[in-house]
């Protein structure tokens, strides 16, 4: 029992340690940010500082930084194929056929016909008839 007893007692200084050195870094960081305008701080509820169950003082425990993130980079949307072809069929009044879309977009028509059909279950676009299609 007083084996253990030991080795709480070695890992409460060694934790009371690092805390320590927290407190040092945050006091750091806090000197290097001068222009920061201070937040509204969290009330917590805290305990006085008591005795542990070792008998010894508890340490106490460091502040806690807010930290902002910085903005989210704005990302261009780069044109996709179903939008390529999509806008090709809304340009048209009376309808365009698969060739057509073929050589405007220069996709196979395999592709094409992989696009035209989800589009068509999305209900983007409509079949006028057989391999010409127009908005919906």
């Amino acid at each position: 029992m007083k084996e253990y007893e030991v080795v709480i007692k070695t890992v409460v200084e060694g934790l009371r340690s690092i805390a320590q050195g927290v407190e040092k870094i945050a006091e750091k960081l806090e000197e290097s940010a001068p222009n920061r305008k201070p937040k509204a701080k969290r009330k917590a509820a805290t305990k006085p500082a008591g005795k542990n169950k070792t008998g010894t003082k508890a340490a106490a425990k460091p502040k806690k930084t807010l930290t902002r993130k910085a903005p989210a980079q704005k990302t261009i949307k780069k044109e996709t194929a179903a939008y390529t072809v999509l806008s090709i069929i809304n340009r048209s009044k009376k309808g365009v056929d698969s060739a057509t879309l073929s050589k405007k977009t220069g996709f196979d028509k395999k592709k094409i016909a992989n696009i035209v059909f989800k589009l068509r279950k999305s209900g983007k676009i409509k079949s006028v008839s057989k391999g010409v299609y127009t908005k919906a």
